[in-house]
């Protein structure tokens, strides 16, 4: 199946804590069906110190699971669904609420 969210696009959180919050996909996990967020569901990791860095609280994004987050649509700016379509002979993802072409 084709991936309606990928690596880069600008999403917004529908549920959770962070709910409305918005951020960029830093990495996308298919296979557990999550995606890490910049600056979305931090968790504070205590680490030790050691010869690779300092030790202390180190903030890290946690991930999400898919369904709880949506693309921004381009045009409009709020949530929208992913919807595909062949443009030119090559399938293209579009926002279902204005019909703009996400991939360019």
């Amino acid at each position: 199946m084709a991936a309606k969210l990928k690596k880069g696009d600008k999403v917004v959180v529908l549920t959770g804590k962070d709910k409305g919050k918005s951020g960029v996909i830093t990495e996308v996990r298919p296979r557990d069906n999550q995606a890490v967020v910049e600056g979305i569901n931090i968790a504070v990791r205590h680490t030790k110190q050691s010869a690779k860095g300092p030790g202390g609280r180190q903030p890290k994004a946690m991930p999400l699971d898919l369904s709880n987050l949506a693309i921004v649509d381009p045009r409009e700016g709020g949530p929208t669904r992913v919807g595909f379509r062949i443009e030119d002979g090559k399938k293209v993802r579009f926002a279902k609420k204005s019909g703009a072409t996400i991939d360019a």
